[in-house]
């Protein structure tokens, strides 16, 4: 996929509107016209868990506010099928006319083809959440934080949690394609490497339940088996840290093992009150939701090409800002992103009140 350069773009644009002596800028955000028909779908790497649940509830928020004629369906496999799920979705979009799938995507780089099909059959695909690794096929991913950045904050948690003397742990991910896991632990592996002051943290393995709870729960009791100097679990997954901390509270071992990673306030209340895990981090997937939904929608009616440099505005602040750029995406090669962020790190002190 071929994109316009950022500085041919601008200066062609500038030229243009100075030999016509327009008064509009080259920089000026572009602004979405309500009510254009964009028929889009939301498609998740699989239905059933809250954060896409409230991913859909942000993305019906832009919806409602930009009067879509069509309003977005909201479907996806489930977590035992999501891969070939995905694929079956994506395949079968242009047929159903839709103009933007926004995909969460669980498929690695085995979607990229497919999308690319789709692009062809006249179909856009946004990203959200995870990316397609090779970006074949993508207009350009929403992420909801810089994914280098991401790996230092577990990494910051993980020292946190177990002193400035470290200790042993093991990373329980979600699936081995996931490609937004998997950047997550590169970019921790990358931040224990480089930094002396994580010299202490060992890292012993890393395990995938594939984002199914029950699997989840059995890797971390074969975590806990297989490790007894193991001192926290590491779930960089909104299934696998509840799935830990329920196998730690279960096994009486709350006081001697740790849990921490990436999970939604309201489903880890408990565990972060009892000690189970102190520190967790996450977004709001609702913002990330919203901010997806305007973007394909942006794109889908032609206001947005999907290149880099692009600037536009969204209707509502999200955490202090309403103007993007889509910009060079540093965690991939062929990749554009928009980046949403920022960390939130929940403790004791105020999950209670994120989780209402």
């Amino acid at each position: 996929m071929k994109f316009r350069s950022t500085v041919a773009a601008g200066m062609s644009a500038a030229l243009l509107v100075g030999m016509l002596g327009g008064a509009v800028s080259a920089q000026d955000p572009v602004v979405a016209t309500p009510g254009q028909d964009v028929k889009m779908m939301l498609l998740p790497k699989f239905l059933g868990i809250l954060p896409f649940d409230q991913a859909n509830q942000g993305a019906m928020e832009a919806a409602t506010e930009l009067a879509n004629p069509s309003a977005f369906d909201f479907v996806g496999p489930t977590a035992e099928n999501s891969v070939a799920g995905q694929i079956e979705f994506m395949t079968n979009a242009p047929t159903g006319g839709y103009k933007v799938v926004m995909l969460s995507n669980n498929a690695g780089d085995q979607i990229g083809p497919v999308a690319a099909a789709a692009v062809a059959a006249g179909t856009k695909v946004v990203t959200w959440d995870s990316p397609i690794p090779t970006a074949e096929g993508e207009s350009v991913f929403i992420a909801q934080v810089d994914f280098t950045e991401t790996g230092k904050v577990m990494a910051d948690m993980a020292l946190s949690i177990l002193g400035e003397d470290g200790g042993k742990f093991a990373i329980l991910s979600a699936s081995p394609d996931a490609a937004n896991q998997n950047a997550w632990i590169a970019a921790m592996q990358e931040a224990l490497a480089s930094d002396p002051k994580y010299a202490g943290l060992e890292l012993l393995e890393t395990v995938y339940g594939d984002d199914q709870s029950e699997k989840s729960y059995e890797q971390a009791q074969a975590l806990l088996s297989k490790y007894p100097d193991m001192e926290l679990i590491m779930a960089p997954t909104s299934v696998g840290i509840v799935a830990a901390a329920k196998a730690l509270q279960d096994e009486g071992l709350c006081d001697s093992v740790k849990v921490s990673g990436l999970g939604v306030p309201a489903e880890m209340v408990e565990y972060t009150l009892n000690g189970c895990a102190p520190e967790f981090a996450l977004w709001s997937f609702v913002d990330l939701g919203y901010l997806t939904y305007y973007v394909s929608y942006l794109i889908g009616s032609g206001a947005l090409q999907g290149a880099e440099g692009e600037v536009f505005k969204v209707g509502r602040p999200i955490s202090g800002n309403d103007t993007f750029t889509i910009t060079k995406d540093p965690t991939r090669d062929a990749g554009l992103r928009v980046l949403m962020g920022p960390f939130t790190v929940y403790n004791a002190e105020n999950v209670e009140a994120a989780a209402k």
